[in-house]
């Protein structure tokens, strides 16, 4: 019998979940209560849940084999001084729909003028201007793993031209070219929508940086969806306030919540969406880690390992 336990701000839920999928040989520790999960779950041999949470435990998991975070992103367990002997793996595969709804809602809007056209109608302004379009255009994907891959394929249902930068990968057959360090100002020459979607490593802090975002058209459109490390947020302020890009579209940022003495809210040409783009479902992320525990009872790999070394 293996014991899980399940830390999340969405305990009941995900307790709920695991319930009525009827395991075989799976009990189930549920709190939303680092505290409470040091007394309750200290025999536990498997973990479930929030890096953020997780993190807090983890020292006191004397027996853990294995933890299934339920996010991308794992940079709270990365800490050297957390480090076990343990398998972690990540939440992966049920983002993609989501982000590809999230982006390209934002870029249909630019195109098509729909905030444009809306601030026209409410002062009864009949709008003429003409449309853009996304098909022809060029999207350039900074990471491109399984998020980005289906971003890939999102942009070529559109007809775009597709362009990835990556740190050795060329999986996506969607790609039309890759670029890889330290090439990203070529990568970012002549695109008119900049995608980041990478994890949070030290490779990747503010890779956007000032002279990524000068290698960039004036006409071009920056989306983070990624982590807040990998922008500058000085050169991005800059860019935007002088006009040298068109516009920015923010989900994540250095310090959350965003506080509002912060410049972002007073930047023009500038949304931001307050880390909403793609939310974990739960039944989706019962699902991964089911998929991985049979994968466990059978002595095999599991689906979406973190590399504890390269940090994703």
């Amino acid at each position: 019998m293996h014991k899980l336990l399940i830390l999340s701000n969405q305990a009941d839920e995900y307790l709920r979940l695991f319930q009525e999928s009827r395991v075989a040989d799976l009990a189930c520790e549920a709190t939303s209560s680092p505290e409470q999960a040091i007394l309750r779950g200290i025999d536990c041999d498997l973990a479930f849940g929030e890096p953020a949470l997780l993190s807090q435990v983890l020292p006191h998991l004397t027996g853990l084999q294995w933890m299934q975070a339920t996010w991308a992103g794992v940079e709270p367990l990365l800490d050297p001084a957390l480090r076990r002997d343990y398998i972690l793996t990540n939440a992966r595969g049920i983002f993609g729909a989501q982000m590809s709804e999230y982006v390209f809602g934002y870029l249909l809007t630019y195109e098509r003028h729909i905030l444009k056209r809306y601030i026209s109608q409410q002062a009864k302004q009949w709008d003429e201007t003409a449309p853009g379009t996304l098909c022809g255009k060029q999207i350039g994907l900074l990471g491109v793993g399984s998020i980005g891959a289906e971003l890939a394929r999102t942009a070529k249902h559109f007809g775009m031209r597709v362009r990835g930068y990556t740190r050795a990968s060329e999986s996506c057959p969607e790609v039309d070219i890759y670029f890889h360090p330290p090439d990203k100002l070529a990568f970012a020459a002549g695109l008119d929508y900049l995608v980041c979607v990478l994890p949070q490593l030290g490779a990747t802090r503010q890779i956007v940086d000032e002279q990524l975002l000068a290698a960039l058209p004036a006409h071009a459109l920056v989306i983070n969806v990624g982590r807040g490390s990998v922008l500058d947020e000085s050169a991005l302020v800059d860019a935007l306030q002088s006009g040298r890009l068109a516009g920015a579209v923010l989900d994540v940022f250095l310090e959350e919540p965003l506080p509002p003495s912060h410049v972002f809210w007073r930047t023009p040409n500038l949304l931001i969406s307050s880390h909403t783009a793609a939310l974990t479902i739960p039944e989706a992320m019962v699902g991964v880690f089911l998929d991985n525990y049979r994968r466990w009872l059978r002595g095999e790999a599991l689906r979406y390992r973190v590399d504890f070394e390269l940090g994703y």
